[in-house]
């Protein structure tokens, strides 16, 4: 295979550092640019299990709103995001629900919540 080199923006904070990363036979060798370690840490996650949490909205009945904000409890495999969003779409809560709240239990058999990001009282 030999040495291949990656270019990736960091998203750990808002440096947003230009990473090179050497991968040798498809290994993470060397990482530059980084200019605090969790650029580094990041590059090795992103090319071996890309991570990303999962913001979304589910539908909530009697609610102020029609549509209840939420987030993945931790991150989610990149791969499985799509996946997750379509489950989503199916889901339906009753109000009052509170942040945090837990929505939808394990959701795909990934070992994640998807929890509730704000308040939402019934309508009046």
């Amino acid at each position: 295979m030999g040495i291949e080199m990656k270019q990736l923006n960091c998203i750990n904070c808002p440096l947003g550092c230009l990473l090179m990363v050497e991968l040798t036979d498809g290994k993470v060798t060397k990482v530059t640019g980084n200019t605090c370690p969790r650029g580094e840490s990041y590059a090795y996650q992103e090319m071996t299990d890309p991570q990303r949490m999962l913001t979304s909205t589910i539908h909530i009945e009697g609610g102020a709103l029609p549509l209840l904000p939420v987030v993945s409890q931790k991150t989610l495999p990149k791969d499985r995001i799509l996946d997750c969003a379509a489950a989503l779409r199916g889901i339906t809560v009753t109000a009052p629900v509170k942040a945090g709240d837990v929505v939808v239990t394990n959701i795909l058999g990934l070992g994640i919540d998807i929890l509730a990001s704000r308040d939402m009282d019934k309508r009046q």
